[in-house]
């Protein structure tokens, strides 16, 4: 798609060799028609004007008023009274047939992929609204590079925000906003490497491909670790020699147990013991429907819980922002790895999240999302009774996804391929073990970017494979 550009003459990369022995014109000539040729110029792409195009390059307007016209006259240009020259439409060469896939996917009834949160109810007024508002109070000094460890008037929000929502011993002095999940992870477990740890555990199932690179790329080994109805096993992760572990205990990923009362304080005690540090995905804890909600771990050992949370299911991953709550030991270790990564996050976006989370538009949506999401999960349930009654589902207590229980004899990888073809996404459990182990067979049904009626229609497109 052509660049528009508005009022001002566009900018063109040309060069002119007045040492050589090639015509000044036809140096010009040649440089247009090969950029046209090799797309470099686009179909209908506005050119300078013939007085800005000789301003720059120094020569007179009647030698570049003469080229364009020879370029014009050979079918390459195009020029309107009143109008800009132009590219012309038929001047490109046309590139040549991609050959499709073989078998090309068809168009999905439903996706139950997970993780993903509604795209579409992403509140594109209220956030336009903190943007705008954001620049205009924004002192100048805001527009430089800033704090790596993030705004100062975001940290404070963020960390009055997280005290009062999530229970959590936050303080802006010990916040670091960094770039979404994957970056708070990476930049734990490099500060953790840098007091001398080697092993790091993760819960299985869990994020074994997501764990483990994050693990290799700090230099570190990571090892998984069982989950069973109430977390992460502690004597377990004892007996793996790790002194850092990557637990989810509001809403563990992806069976959906929470961890309980005993095992919180078990995985403290563990932490003291050894030495070691807790991260904790604290990732969407702010959707609950059947149960109290649950405080961050991190409000019981402040010095031993590095808590990551981020915006990307609250409201869109697009925005790439989140934030570490650290302990005061590791603080100038995850500030200096964030100045060493990028120097810091958009200061605009950063500002712009303050504004829309002080300014209550925040809460807003998420009580919002939290009917949406209620309602979705109902309409799971309902279709799932209706056409499959033989699946059993669990996890539904909190989030945007649930696992879906196959019966006896049912192939997880089959129905997935089976479905896929019916255009139904469906997902199996073996992606999050760290063995792969198909058994027992299970589907992690994600319900957040799927509406009421993709999700009664794409269950009953499948209803005959899942027993």
């Amino acid at each position: 798609m052509p660049v528009q550009w508005a009022g001002l003459s566009p900018e063109l990369l040309l060069t002119v060799d007045r040492e050589g022995g090639e015509r000044l014109c036809a140096q010009l000539e040649r440089q247009l028609r090969d950029a046209i040729r090799s797309g470099r110029l686009q179909a209908g792409e506005r050119l300078p004007s013939s007085r800005e195009l000789a301003r720059i390059l120094g020569l007179s307007r009647g030698l570049v008023q003469d080229c364009y016209a020879q370029l014009q006259a050979e079918g390459y240009l195009v020029t309107r009274v009143g109008s800009a020259t132009r590219v012309a439409d038929c001047a490109q060469v046309a590139p040549a047939p991609t050959t499709p896939p073989p078998g090309g996917r068809p168009r999905l009834i439903a996706d139950f992929r997970y993780g993903v949160p509604d795209l579409a109810s992403f509140p594109v007024a209220d956030w336009l609204w903190a943007t705008r508002e954001a620049a205009r109070t924004m002192p100048t000094a805001d527009l430089d590079y800033g704090d790596p460890s993030g705004s100062s008037a975001l940290r404070e929000v963020v960390a009055g925000y997280l005290r009062r929502v999530r229970g959590a011993a936050a303080d802006p002095a010990r916040t670091v906003v960094c770039s979404g999940y994957a970056q708070g992870l990476s930049l734990a477990l490099r500060a953790l490497a840098r007091t001398g740890a080697r092993v790091v555990a993760y819960e299985d199932p869990g994020g074994p491909a997501t764990a483990t690179a994050a693990a290799e790329a700090a230099g570190l080994t990571a090892v998984p670790v069982p989950v069973d109805e109430d977390g992460v096993d502690v004597r377990a992760l004892d007996a793996t020699g790790a002194r850092a572990v990557i637990v989810t205990p509001a809403h563990q990923w992806p069976t959906g147990v929470v961890l309980a009362p005993a095992r919180r304080h078990a995985l403290i005690e563990w932490a003291e013991r050894r030495d070691a540090y807790v991260i904790e995905d604290d990732y969407d804890a702010e959707f609950r429907y059947d149960r109290e909600p649950v405080g961050a771990l991190q409000g019981l050992a402040a010095d031993r819980v590095i808590s990551v949370g981020t915006v990307s299911k609250s409201l869109a991953p697009a925005l790439r922002l989140g934030w570490l709550l650290c302990p005061q030991a590791l603080t100038e270790s995850l500030t200096d790895l964030k100045r060493i990564a990028d120097r810091g996050s958009p200061s605009l976006d950063q500002l712009a999240l303050a504004r829309l989370i002080e300014s209550g538009r925040y809460d807003r949506h998420l009580r919002r999302m939290r009917t949406t999401y209620a309602t979705r999960r109902t309409a799971l349930v309902s279709a799932l009774a209706q056409h499959a009654p033989a699946v059993r589902l669990s996890g539904l207590a909190a989030g945007f996804h649930a696992v879906a229980h196959l019966p006896s004899g049912v192939e997880e990888r089959g129905v997935v391929a089976e479905a896929r073809g019916r255009g139904v996404g469906l997902y199996g459990m073996s992606a999050c073990r760290s063995s792969g182990a198909e058994s027992p067979a299970q589907l992690i049904m994600g319900f957040g970017d799927v509406t009421d009626r993709a999700i009664g229609e794409g269950i009953a497109a499948v209803a005959g494979l899942l027993g």
